[in-house]
This record gives C-alpha cells, structure tokens and sequence, in this order.
C-alpha cells in the first residue's frame, strides 16, 4: 500500500463530518512537524483550522483543503462500512475519498517531498485546512482569512485540492467560481377565512408577482467563462396545514449564483427594488456565502494548464463552473486561486470513491505544480 493510500485511510476512518475535525488535523500536523514545517492550530468556535508553513518570504504558495466531510446517510445504503476505508477492483472506497480527505493527504505528500528535495527552496509554501467547508463555513478559512489580514499575511497563489476532474484526472481546471447569496424572505398579509378573501390578505397571491418577476429574469449574458446569473427559489413556507384558512405569512428561501457582473450588495439592492414596487409588506435576512472570484490568464494559471496536460495527455477545459469553494475567501487577499482534485462523479453520493491509480497520481501532480511554481528556471 502507497503511503498516499495509507494517509488517506487514516482520515477517512475519522468520523470528521462537519464541523468536527475528529482529530485529522493532529494527523497531519504530525507529519509536517517531523518534515521541519511551523504549524499553528487555530480554532474558532467548534471548528479547526491548520495552518503549516515552510521557509519565508515571497513567492507565498498555498495548498488549500477540508478535513471534514458530510454525513454518510443511511449506513445499510453504502456498501461497506463509509468510515472504513475499502478497496475493492482498484477503487478505494469511504466517505471523504473524492471530496476531499485524498487530496488533502496528497497535498501533504507532495509538500514533505518537495521540502526534502529543496530544504533550502525560495519564498514559502503552505498546507491550510479547516474543519467547517461542508457546513456554513463560518469559522474556516473565512475566520483565517480575516485573521490573515489582521497579521498582513499575504498569498500569491493558492491552490485548492476540491474534486474538480471530469472523467480523468487533470482534465479540467477550474479558474474561478461563481459568487453565492441566499435570500430568506418573510412576506406578511393578514390571515382570513377563505370565503372572505375581502376580509383577508393572502401574502402568497401578494408575493406571487415578484417572485414570478425574479425567477424570470436574465440577469446577465455571462462573464468571461462564467455562466449567467442564476436564481432558484429553493422552499416556500405558508398555511395553517387547513384548506379553509388564508394563511398570514409566507416564507421563501432562493438563493443566486452570480458571476463578477454583480456583487452581492447589488443584487441585494435590486430585488429589495422588486418587493417594494410590488408592494410587499416583507422583511428579508441575506446570507453573504462569497463573492465571485476569476483568475485571469498568467503564471499559476499557465504553469497548471502544462502540468494537467501532461498528466491528462491533453490541455484541461478551463472552467468556473460549479458550486463554491473555500478559495473563495483567499481570493480577496489578492491571491490567484485555481482548483485541481481527482474526479467529482461520486462526491456527497453513496459509496463516495477514488481510483487507487488516481490517489498514487495525485502526489506527484501537486509536487510538479509546486516545483514548476516556486522553484526558478
């Protein structure tokens, strides 16, 4: 067994779903500590935070990551056991395998293997994981990064290990990811018999208009690689549970998934727009997930885009697509960020999986990747 498979078994079989860290963090601290890395553990509210560096000055490289993962679900649903690591016909088996466990301990492979070879290498490289991205991501990195600006920390580039391949690994590098915002918004109306809507004010007949309006809408044509801004309302809330009764309140949650077009104040602004020329008695509490952020073309994104292709044999899809990540409080710092992981197909799913191949790969891209970036010439 592969020292990459063996690390990854160790995380795997620790019951760290989110915000509980169940110890992984220890784990890896361990290991840098022994290769000459300074680590610092810093927790906020029930989440761990590990951040481990080598050597000092510019360039400043980060390889970022989570130790928790989500629930499993039912366990009779899985195959095996999710916390027990399993191979079974070259595939490792477990939760946290693709999304990201692996890729956490490939990145702290590649990281003890390059300060081996280069003890003495410029500028300083970087392990940061967290215990809370699957959940609010509160305390994560959002709190490190605050904490980063406080100290003056600065971060040239950052590389996130989040499943992000297609079919093969290092087929696909994700430049920049979308921003997200969440609406939740109470609609107030006054509740009545149904026989005398007269007397009455059926906050969903009031609130219907607006949200057709906001559902409707073209946001924008795209930006650059991103798609367009979307908005999905995601759960309506109302009634008395009898078919009688008018109901006094509604409660809609939606949520927008917006490119660098917007920001998250300007769409708060204009679907308030919306509410109040519809006449709505409502309030709304908004939840700030992430800005938008973009690499644009230069080194990190060059050096990334030969070194997937070598691996994959061929030049990545360059992408923004998908959900969030947490480089999305790195980015404010003025990092260039990009995402390169093993293939997404089975994350959050029953019988979660990596290729065995794939994991023993994954070590050396992250070491090319580091080497090709920090070392000169």
């Amino acid at each position: 067994m592969s020292d990459v498979v063996e690390l990854s078994s160790e995380l795997i079989r620790r019951h760290s779903v989110t915000p509980d860290d169940a110890g992984c963090q220890q784990v890896l601290a361990h290991r840098l500590e022994q290769a000459g890395f300074r680590c610092e553990h810093l927790r906020f509210g029930e989440t761990d935070n590990l951040w481990a560096t080598h050597g000092s000055g510019t360039p400043v490289l980060v390889l970022l990551g989570h130790t928790d993962v989500v629930p499993p679900g039912p366990l009779d649903a899985w195959t095996s056991d999710p916390f027990i690591p399993t191979i079974r016909d070259g595939v490792l088996y477990g939760r946290g395998t693709a999304d990201m466990k692996c890729s956490v301990a490939a990145c702290t492979i590649a990281l003890e293997r390059f300060v081996d070879a280069h003890p003495d290498h410029p500028g300083t490289v970087a392990l940061l994981v967290t215990s809370d991205e699957e959940g609010d991501a509160h305390d994560g990195v959002k709190k490190v990064a605050e904490l980063f600006r406080q100290r003056g920390q600065a971060i040239d580039w950052c590389i996130t290990g989040e499943p992000s391949s297609k079919e093969i690994l290092g087929d696909l590098l994700r430049v920049g990811r979308r921003g997200t915002l969440t609406g939740t918004l109470s609609v107030r109306g006054v509740q009545g018999h149904v026989a005398y809507p007269h007397k009455a004010l059926n906050p969903i007949h009031k609130a219907l208009p607006a949200l057709d309006e906001l559902a409707a809408r073209q946001w924008d044509e795209g930006y650059e690689t991103f798609p367009p801004t979307s908005l999905q309302i995601s759960n309506l809330h109302s009634g008395t549970g009898a078919s009688n009764v008018i109901p006094g309140d509604l409660q809609v949650v939606f949520n927008l998934r917006f490119n660098p077009t917007w920001t998250a104040e300007k769409l708060e602004q204009e679907i308030e727009a919306v509410f109040r020329r519809y006449g709505l008695d409502y309030s709304v509490h908004w939840h700030r997930g992430g800005e938008p952020f973009y690499t644009p073309e230069g080194h990190l994104r060059a050096t990334a885009r030969a070194v997937l292709g070598e691996f994959a044999g061929a030049p990545p899809e360059e992408s923004t697509a998908g959900g969030t990540s947490d480089a999305r409080f790195i980015a404010p710092l003025g990092a260039e960020c990009i995402e390169v992981g093993p293939v997404n197909a089975s994350i959050h799913k029953v019988d979660e999986h990596i290729a065995v191949a794939d994991l023993d790969a994954l070590p050396g891209l992250y070491l090319a990747l580091v080497e090709r970036l920090m070392l000169p010439g």
